[in-house]
């Protein structure tokens, strides 16, 4: 965990690419009071810990099933596997869970410093109860993730890759097609992979979508913890499946969500602390 004394920022973006109904903008000065925030995003082997301490079950468990990127799963499960209209990248996996990420016969014993995936929202604000922190606020992730830097667009500055340097995880080529895993990852990476940002948190661009406490607003976002009638939930951050020509929102200020139950391979958390 790092300490953040807080203080006031320019949140959001008015960039030309910015996709209008995200609700990036306007750009606007917020103040955050001082918070702690994980420096890594939630493990497999912390959310291992958990599990086995609490017994808990995760709702991907309870509904039997959870979103796994087609490209990753063997021909015959892949075919087995309903494929969502919008978006058949995806495909519903049967025993798809935290602990099989890949589906039945998948595990994580090689993956235990990567992020726990396949956890909804509901998952992570039970694990945060019992690591005694909390989901962070949007605005408090955006703070940590700009690193201290004024409205750069990533959390390393302008350039998505200065000197040729990949910083984050993200596919690399033609979406959905061809990924040519340029950055070394096909899918997730350990948490402390890359170069962290000036506040020390590390992949706060791409790898997973990491959730945040608020609802979902295309308003200016603000800092409240969500009401439980709220179902959708705010992400940021982006993952290994952003790309320029689909999902550019492994920008700083980029936004998306989700709804409160759901869960897929490429959405996790880390935690944010009280002082």
């Amino acid at each position: 965990m790092v300490q953040l004394p807080g203080g006031t920022f320019w949140m959001g973006s008015e960039d030309d690419d910015v996709n209008p109904h995200d609700g990036e903008g306007p750009v606007r000065q917020v103040e955050v009071e001082a918070f702690g925030i994980s420096r890594f995003a939630v493990t497999n082997r912390e959310f291992a810990r958990f599990v086995h301490e609490t017994g808990y079950t995760t709702e991907a468990e309870e509904y039997g099933w959870s979103f796994v990127v087609a490209s990753f799963l063997p021909a015959r499960l892949r075919a087995a596997s309903p494929r969502p209209q919008q978006v058949p990248w995806w495909c519903a996996v049967s025993g798809a869970a935290w602990s099989a990420p890949e589906g039945p016969g998948s595990g994580v014993d090689d993956l235990l410093d990567h992020p726990v995936v396949h956890v909804s929202w509901r998952d992570a604000e039970h694990y945060a109860s019992w690591a005694s922190g909390r989901l962070p606020t949007e605005r408090e992730w955006e703070y940590a993730a700009r690193g201290g830097l004024e409205q750069a667009r990533y959390p390393w500055g302008n350039e998505l890759t200065p000197d040729g340097e990949h910083r984050c995880n993200i596919w690399q080529g033609r979406f959905p097609s061809k990924n040519t895993v340029e950055d070394g990852y096909r899918g997730t990476a350990p948490v402390d992979a890359f170069r962290p940002n000036g506040y020390g948190l590390h992949n706060v661009a791409g790898n997973v979508w990491e959730m945040c406490a608020d609802d979902w607003s295309t308003d200016a976002p603000t800092a409240h913890r969500a009401p439980a009638s709220q179902v959708r939930r705010v992400m940021r951050g982006g993952s290994y499946m952003c790309h320029h020509s689909y999902c550019n929102r492994y920008r700083v200020a980029a936004r998306s969500s989700n709804d409160a139950d759901s869960s897929s391979g490429n959405q996790g958390f880390r935690l944010a602390f009280d002082p």
